[in-house]
């Protein structure tokens, strides 16, 4: 492997107010690696890649682009420079045509585009990449694997060298997480790209990376060939100690008794059509019933109309033999809670304190409230501090603003908000997404021991490990409908990734 790096970060530091995200880090990246950018949840990985992206702007370091000094002031630039990214969260314009994503990702567009003579080019550069789309397909209709696709052709045919991967598989059933980053990585052997993937998944990292360079608190804890190390010391070297992760215990003695039953539900999408096509449930009180797809099939809507923020088109929902709307005031009397996808923007209010987001389901009441509206402020402080005690939550304290914290303690804070009463009924979707291990340790134990107490617990997730790990059921849906069931026990991976992909 060439020893020169295409990309090098030399001592790179970056302070946000009185938070300092980077501290002195550097990073090199080899023609044709596969490298792979680690650490917990607020290690500064995000913040590294997108002063390198031009985003931001480093307070003090260098970069290196093919062993000259740049100074990137924009991500355009970097485009310019060979350097791409696929982020996290698609980019891609949805009411719009692959073809028409392709060019107009391009940094510069002429005042008319000849569309007849664009799409025949792409037709033709098409032919050269690793997987094939269709350029005439509305991105709506796309399913997430093909999303993915897209978004990384879009780079390679902006003449991405080096590309870098933000959690690229978070969506993918697992079949096409390992078509997706084998391409990829086949490409790396070829030497035709140089890839720097942030990821917690260690599979990933032992499947497929060349090299490790690894993060902890905004500083760089050092590198390594992957081939010389193992997750174990990885995860040490991530925390700074020893980890052992405790897996949280399971009774095992689930209740014949239903909880929660959902009867030919129906919930129509943002645009009026059909997300959830009449599905129907039972989740037994001691049970964890895992809801595995890939994005898109339905669980979203699904799990806002559970939640009150959706209507409920057609169909019952019911607790213990009673119908259940998903008003406040039924939710508190059936003790249901939830922990919906993206927190801070679905569950919590970014602007208010921890202390105010942790008594929102019960600040009319006492011990937070007198007479429904006198709010006992000193009450609240003091339970939002035996919650983040509890719960580990890193922050300055009480007051901090919830919208300031790492996505792993937002999780935390609002998990700690929903098991704060008693629960009967709990209903979850991708708690752990983009978290790193510790945090997803922490958060699955949280929900083994609701279950342990008696809740039902319906668990939407498109981590198929997850699924596997946690529920006693496993539901597969796609397309809007439930269509196979197994347990954990007898569960094919093949099978349930055929069945995810609507085979």
């Amino acid at each position: 492997m060439n020893e020169t790096p295409i990309l090098e970060a030399i001592n790179i530091s970056k302070r946000f107010g009185s938070v300092q995200a980077l501290d002195t880090v550097s990073l090199k990246l080899r023609p044709g690696s596969f490298h792979a950018l680690l650490g917990e949840n607020g290690a500064g990985k995000s913040t590294l890649v997108k002063c390198i992206m031009g985003y931001y702007q480093p307070d003090s370091g260098s970069l290196l682009v093919q062993n000259r000094e740049q100074v990137i002031k924009s991500p355009e630039q970097a485009t310019r420079m060979g350097i791409g990214m696929v982020y996290q969260h698609f980019t891609l314009i949805p009411n719009m045509t692959v073809a028409e994503n392709f060019v107009l990702s391009r940094p510069r567009l002429p005042l008319a585009i000849n569309w007849k003579k664009e799409i025949a080019e792409l037709e033709q550069r098409l032919a050269t990449m690793p997987f094939q789309v269709d350029l005439r397909k509305n991105v709506n209709h796309l399913s997430a694997g093909e999303k993915q696709k897209v978004e990384i052709v879009k780079q390679l045919l902006l003449d991405t060298r080096i590309l870098f991967l933000d959690e690229p598989t978070s969506v993918l059933t697992p079949n096409e997480a390992d078509e997706v980053l084998g391409e990829i990585h086949a490409m790396t052997r070829r030497q035709e790209l140089s890839v720097l993937i942030i990821t917690h998944k260690f599979r990933e990292v032992m499947q497929f990376a060349d090299e490790a360079t690894i993060l902890r608190k905004g500083r760089y804890v050092g590198a390594c060939q992957v081939s010389d190390t193992n997750p174990q010391q990885l995860a040490e070297q991530m925390v700074g100690a020893a980890v052992t992760v405790a897996v949280a215990e399971r009774n095992e003695q689930t209740s014949p008794q239903v909880t929660l039953a959902i009867n030919n539900l129906q919930v129509l999408d943002d645009m009026g059509l059909p997300a959830m096509k009449g599905g129907s449930l039972q989740v037994r009180a001691g049970e964890i019933v895992g809801i595995a797809g890939v994005s898109g099939n339905g669980q979203k809507e699904c799990v806002e109309a559970l939640a009150g923020q959706r209507n409920i088109d057609a169909g019952e929902v019911h607790i213990n033999g009673r119908p259940f709307a998903p008003t406040r005031t039924d939710m508190h009397r059936n003790g249901f809670f939830c922990l919906p996808e993206e927190p801070l923007r679905n569950a919590g209010v970014p602007n208010l304190s921890i202390a105010d987001n942790l008594a929102l389901r019960a600040f009319d009441r006492p011990p937070f409230a007198r007479l429904g509206f006198l709010l006992n402020r000193r009450r609240m402080k003091a339970h939002a501090r035996e919650k983040i005690n509890e719960y580990k939550v890193r922050t300055s304290g009480p007051e901090q603003k919830l919208g300031e914290l790492s996505g792993g303690n937002v999780q935390r804070v609002i998990l700690a908000r929903e098991l704060d009463q008693a629960v009967n009924v709990l209903v979850v979707s991708n708690p752990c997404f983009g978290l790193d291990f510790k945090a997803v340790a922490e958060i699955r134990g949280r929900i083994v021991q609701a279950r342990n107490q008696g809740a039902a617990v319906l668990l939407f997730s498109e981590d198929l490990d997850e699924i596997l790990e946690l529920a006693d059921r496993i539901l597969v849906i796609s397309a809007g409908r439930f269509v196979y069931e197994t347990t954990p026990q007898q569960a094919d991976l093949q099978t349930i990734g055929q069945h995810m992909a609507g085979h």
